[in-house]
């Protein structure tokens, strides 16, 4: 029946000049040309559209037969594989380029990853031969595709492991080399365009860069897009761990497209600080360049080392530092664990090229500078992955280690001030000891870690945040370091030589932190001890079952549980208070002694 339709419509046709087919022809042959391929007809209608009496209804009809032709090619069925593979090459030579174009696209659309993977695999050819044939109408069709396939490709799932990559598992890999085979000679044509461009402008003896077309725009916005997806998600290995990397090699051959469309590596990565010449073209600045897009860059170029030879040697350590500043601190700002994991490579790697102490305080006067380290706090005190805590307190290290000690000091206030979290508070007073230990080596001195320099900076460590109400449990690890730091200083300085200022300020410290530290320690003790006391009693009412009960503690609960963990978590919270009182009973022997000498 559908075949007979087919031939019906056909020999109507031939009849007719191709702007005669009216819209009833176009749905018959449309129709009953579908229904001959899904039934298996494929040959007969070879037969049809390989004859030179049907080509010019071919050609405006034929790519309505798309369909049911790359369904056919997409289960790759023997018996009915080679017909249809004639077809569709036929189609793709005959029929009209922007018919075509809206053809393979439409059937690009899949939500199954494996699907979308063999369709990509199958389409892209067709769809760059399509395109090339627009000659100078490709620009808008061409950002059209590249947007369809991206959309796509961000459906496909993402390696995680070497071994996954190394498998192509989810067939992201394979995709990823066909892409880059599509744009190689778009991306040939504009950097051809640009060349001729520059000449032409050289014998007008004008300079600088003309007017940018849209061929180069619709690849700019595709670099782009590809360097936030899937580039950013991606963890990419080194050659070290993986000697031959599909994904790796896409991130290159980004990276060259770049350049070979005249966008500048190393301009793109110190955008931020660089102010690029006004270019005529169709796109504002935010849109031409998104910020997470040369945030990746930044990634590929100085973690990866990826476009090393575009990239000149030129800039110093400091320099690159401060643009990667802007991109370390947009990643760290982010919730997914791959931009922060990024982040954290981009600015250890930013750090270790320089010197340690190289780093001036005038640095901290930019925003950057003190808006990393707070996102630092963030991802130690709140990320969920461990490794990432870890490493960001490895970073957080590094880069107090980079600044001159003005810097450090300036820095240390800063961290006092912002952190609000006991255990950052804590890490930042033990490095306050280490510069305290290291100004008072022989032919160390420094004007910032002793002297009237130092006490502003012990003030604000030597302090309770709420006074003796200050929950000690919750600043113990301040607390703690404090003391430590002030033992250590009354042991080390000596009275007469009193280098640090401790001893003419000891007065005040008593005044306003071992006083009211006391009448904490006893405020809190006294009442974890009626806690206590009131839990054995409730445990004891209760004896012939487990009971579950909850205990407030200030003015939270403390999770539910029994009573035999809760009374070891209040024996555990005593403990710390004796701690605490033992600490400075023994500041308060030591500097007895001192004094007395």
């Amino acid at each position: 029946m559908a075949l007979e339709q087919l031939s019906d419509v056909v020999q109507r046709c031939q009849a007719l000049s191709d702007d005669s087919y009216t819209t009833e022809d176009h749905d018959v042959f449309s129709i009953s040309g579908r229904t001959c391929i899904e039934e298996g007809n494929s040959a007969q209608v070879l037969s049809i559209v390989l004859d030179e009496k049907n080509q010019d209804m071919v050609r405006c009809m034929g790519w309505t037969l798309l369909p049911p032709l790359i369904q056919v090619l997409l289960k790759k069925r023997d018996e009915k594989l080679s017909p249809c593979l004639a077809i569709f090459s036929h189609l793709l030579q005959t029929c009209r380029p922007k018919e075509l174009l809206i053809g393979l696209l439409e059937q690009l659309e899949h939500d199954d990853p494996d699907t979308i993977a063999e369709s990509l695999h199958l389409l892209l050819n067709p769809l760059q031969k399509v395109l090339l044939c627009l000659g100078s109408r490709k620009a808008s069709s061409l950002g059209m595709t590249l947007s369809s396939v991206l959309d796509q490709l961000a459906k496909l799932p993402l390696p995680h492991t070497k071994e996954q990559e190394e498998d192509d598992v989810f067939s992201l890999c394979r995709c990823c080399t066909d892409l880059i085979d599509f744009v190689k000679p778009f991306v040939h044509e504009t950097r051809q365009n640009l060349l001729s461009s520059e000449n032409t402008n050289k014998k007008a003896g004008e300079q600088g860069r003309g007017p940018e077309d849209e061929l180069q725009t619709e690849l700019l916005k595709f670099s782009m897009k590809t360097l936030s997806h899937p580039l950013l998600e991606l963890q990419l290995r080194d050659p070290d761990t993986l000697a031959v990397s599909p994904l790796r090699d896409f991130a290159t051959e980004i990276l060259s497209a770049l350049s070979a469309i005249g966008e500048s590596v190393s301009s793109l990565v110190f955008q931020p600080l660089l102010k690029r010449k006004q270019v005529p073209g169709f796109l504002e600045e935010e849109v031409r360049y998104p910020k997470e897009s040369l945030a990746s860059l930044a990634h590929l170029v100085f973690v990866h080392h990826l476009a090393a030879d575009m990239f000149p040697s030129v800039f110093s350590s400091v320099f690159c530092l401060r643009c990667n500043m802007e991109h370390v601190c947009l990643l760290l700002s982010r919730t997914e664990e791959s931009r922060i994991r990024k982040g954290l490579e981009l600015y250890e790697k930013s750090l270790v090229r320089l010197e340690d102490g190289s780093l001036p305080a005038d640095l901290l006067q930019i925003k950057t500078f003190l808006t990393v380290p707070q996102n630092l706090v963030k991802v130690m005190t709140m990320c969920p992955q461990h490794d990432l805590r870890t490493r960001g307190l490895k970073v957080l290290q590094l880069s107090i280690d980079k600044f001159d000690t003005e810097a450090k000091y300036n820095f240390f206030q800063y961290m006092l001030i912002t952190s609000r979290h006991s255990g950052v508070e804590g890490y930042i007073i033990k490095n306050i000891k280490i510069q305290v230990n290291a100004a008072l080596q022989p032919g160390n001195s420094n004007v910032w870690f002793e002297g009237s320099q130092l006490l502003p900076l012990l003030r604000k460590v030597l302090s309770l945040p709420d006074g003796p109400e200050t929950d000690l449990l919750q600043y113990l690890d301040r607390v703690m370091e404090s003391l430590n730091l002030l033992r250590y200083l009354v042991i080390r300085d000596k009275v007469t030589d009193n280098q640090t200022g401790i001893w003419t300020e000891l007065c005040k410290i008593e005044d306003t932190f071992l006083k009211p530290l006391r009448v904490g320690v006893n405020m809190s003790r006294a009442h974890y001890e009626r806690e206590l006391h009131d839990t054995r009693e409730t445990k004891r009412g209760k004896a012939k079952e487990e009971s579950v009960i909850s205990v407030s503690v200030g003015s939270e609960k403390l999770p539910n549980m029994t009573s035999e963990s809760q009374i070891q978590a209040l024996h555990s919270a005593l403990h710390t208070f004796d701690m605490i009182e033992s600490v400075l009973v023994r500041i308060e022997e030591l500097t007895a002694v001192k004094e007395n000498l």
